[in-house]
């Protein structure tokens, strides 16, 4: 279990225990059916939620000063060419991941690099689906520098996920695949990479956080 999670789980355990309880006082077979259903259910829902796999880099003999890994679990919802004025400060290619609240939730960096830029931004809670929601969504955002290689990465909010977890600061240096933070309870990732680089998935695939290279710097 991820220690971002240790909060809500032990307000999970008490609400579960509490139900728990009620169904043992209760004289009516029904309710206590359906309050031992959702303390079940809140209960084994969190822990799949929070869970925080050990992962490793799939480089394949290639170097990984190079390689660009997967910031999340979820499905590419798509790929496309923007403006990123915050940190690049050029034209980019943006590739977006959407987590469901069935996905690992824990946010690992994508490269080997020094925080440079880190933002956060307050902003709206629209489905993270909508396209429009890299642009209006409450979000945070970080730029990792390595070298003469640059890239920026997004934690963005969506309807459901009301909380962005983020531990670090300007002047840390994360590793590739190292977690750093969260989204709670579903949304997605937008990466912004220079135009050089390589890319290695489609829009449909799904990746994994820490695992799946996703480009290669030239």
């Amino acid at each position: 279990m991820t220690k971002y999670g240790t909060d809500v789980l032990a307000a999970v355990a008490i609400i579960a225990i509490v139900l728990i309880g009620l169904a043992i006082w209760t004289d009516e077979g029904w309710l206590r059916v359906v309050l031992l259903t959702v303390a079940a259910f809140i209960s084994i829902f969190s822990l799949n939620f929070f869970r925080d796999p050990d992962r490793e880099i799939a480089a394949n003999g290639r170097p990984l000063d190079k390689l660009i890994v997967s910031p999340a679990d979820g499905e590419i919802v798509s790929i496309a060419e923007d403006d990123e004025p915050e940190f690049l400060r050029s034209r980019v290619q943006r590739i977006s991941i959407f987590m469901s609240p069935l996905d690992v939730h824990v946010n690992r960096s994508p490269i080997t690099g020094k925080v440079e830029f880190l933002r956060h931004i307050h902003g709206e809670f629209i489905v993270a689906h909508d396209s429009e929601a890299m642009r209006r969504n409450e979000r945070t955002l970080i730029g990792l520098v390595n070298g003469t290689h640059k890239l920026l990465f997004a934690q963005v909010a969506g309807y459901i996920a009301r909380r962005i977890v983020c531990e670090t600061k300007i002047g840390d240096t994360l590793h590739a695949g190292e977690r750093f933070g969260m989204i709670k309870f579903g949304s997605r990732v937008d990466i912004y990479l220079p135009m050089d680089a390589k890319l290695l998935v489609n829009a449909g695939e799904r990746v994994r956080a820490g695992e799946t290279v996703m480009a290669e710097f030239p």
